[in-house]
């Protein structure tokens, strides 16, 4: 996997379920975990990971575990196929975002009734495997009206994974059950996790993007987490009100050569009164993630003559390839460049809202190329991409930004070794 950390800081072991194209799985990494197995079940999806490290053992081999600076199996197909038993007692993080259609604003809205729920899987793995912590990234569909009685049980099922719903059980039936068991406290501490849900806007932790998700994250009730110092170690540490105090000051100016009227029209825009921003930094904005943030370079720019669909490695870089008849109309408004991007989207038939398209300081536009994207996702340059260009952009729009991951990955490693250090 491009862009490693050091292998896993004292043996510290991972699991990622529903891996897509590797921005949680990434994000874990970094955060010193290594990986002892892959579970992906699209085709594009499995071939982006093996491009990036992974190798594929067939259905029938038994899964290894691997050593240090071995490969990392990847499992391909369905989860449910899937034994978890042999890692049981060997994994510290389990992390994965199931299937989030069920529950997307864009979905079908049909919740638990839904057949790509994969809620239950995560909870078998949890059940299998006995991870010290679970790390799940979802939609902030499951907060709303509609949903949230069922988002709360799925929580209380992560308290108490080992209290299985019985066979022709309603959710709600369950439900009832699960209340009154973790009223009773009679599961042990190695069978019931202390849950924290966290609501957060990628913008928020540096990701040049606006993106709504909840990231829920477990930890075995018997290490006995300081839940408040966790939350600490999650807390933004970006803003918007900065982002405009550095546009007010000149500072955000001062990093960029802009047209003097994109700058007038943006600053008219910026709000009179700007709240105070305290300690945060400010929000990184498209145009940040162009330039280069942590250490990128920037992205050269697409000429007109080469929006013609072909790749021809503008200043080295693959999958910065000129897309053509990018269109903007009421309700299709495309990207600026001085704020942070739209939510990057896996739209199945074309993204609406345009999410993909960029408005150029020249006054044209067009769409973002793939690179663009992965960037504003907080994917490394050398990250390859498998597939065609709506293959990537769909593996980009399902995936974890890395940089909110690594927080969050960060945050779980910085809590495990406090309890190591206590023992």
């Amino acid at each position: 996997m491009p862009d490693q950390r050091e292998e896993s800081v004292r043996g510290r072991t991972s699991v990622e379920l529903f891996a897509g194209g590797g921005g949680l799985a990434m994000a874990v990494h970094r955060a010193g975990f290594r990986p002892l197995l892959f579970n992906e079940h699209a085709k594009r999806a499995c071939e982006t990971l093996v491009a990036n490290g992974a190798e594929v053992i067939e259905e029938g081999r038994p899964l290894p575990i691997p050593a240090p600076g071995e490969p990392w199996p990847l499992r391909a197909g369905d989860v449910q196929k899937v034994d978890f038993e042999y890692l049981e007692g060997k994994v510290d993080v389990l992390a994965g975002g199931p299937p989030c259609q069920p529950f997307s604003l864009g979905g079908v809205a049909k919740g638990d009734e839904d057949e790509r729920n994969m809620f239950p899987q995560m909870f078998r793995a949890i059940r299998e495997m006995k991870p010290k912590a679970v790390i799940c990234e979802n939609v902030r569909g499951l907060l709303r009206p509609s949903f949230k009685p069922y988002f709360d049980y799925i929580l209380r099922e992560l308290e108490l994974p080992f209290e299985e719903r019985k066979e022709g059980a309603t959710w709600q039936e369950h439900d009832a059950v699960l209340r009154q068991r973790i009223g009773e406290e009679t599961e042990g501490p190695t069978r019931r996790y202390t849950v924290i849900m966290t609501p957060v806007n990628a913008a928020d932790y540096g990701v040049p993007q606006i993106r709504n998700r909840i990231i829920i994250v477990a930890f075995r009730a018997d290490l006995k987490v300081d839940v408040q110092r966790f939350k600490e170690l999650v807390k933004p540490g970006f803003s918007e009100a900065a982002l405009f105090h550095s546009m007010v000051s000149g500072e955000y100016w001062k990093s960029h050569r802009v047209p003097d009227a994109v700058r007038e029209s943006v600053m008219a825009r910026v709000p009179k009164v700007i709240p105070d921003p305290g300690d945060t930094k400010p929000w990184r904005t498209l145009r940040d993630a162009i330039a280069g943030i942590d250490g990128n370079k920037p992205l050269p720019r697409i000429p007109t003559e080469f929006l013609d669909r072909r790749e021809h490695l503008l200043g080295g870089f693959t999958d910065h390839i000129g897309w053509p008849d990018a269109r903007i109309y009421p309700g299709h408004t495309p990207n600026e460049l001085d704020r942070p991007a739209k939510t990057v989207k896996a739209g199945v038939h074309g993204v609406p809202g345009g999410e993909s398209v960029m408005l150029l300081d020249d006054g044209t536009h067009r769409y973002m190329t793939v690179r663009e994207t992965a960037r504003v996702m907080t994917f490394p340059d050398d990250w390859k991409l498998q597939g065609p260009r709506g293959e990537k952009m769909r593996q980009l729009g399902n995936a974890v930004p890395v940089l909110l991951g690594e927080v969050f990955a960060k945050a779980v490693a910085g809590i495990l070794r406090e309890v190591e250090d206590r023992v």
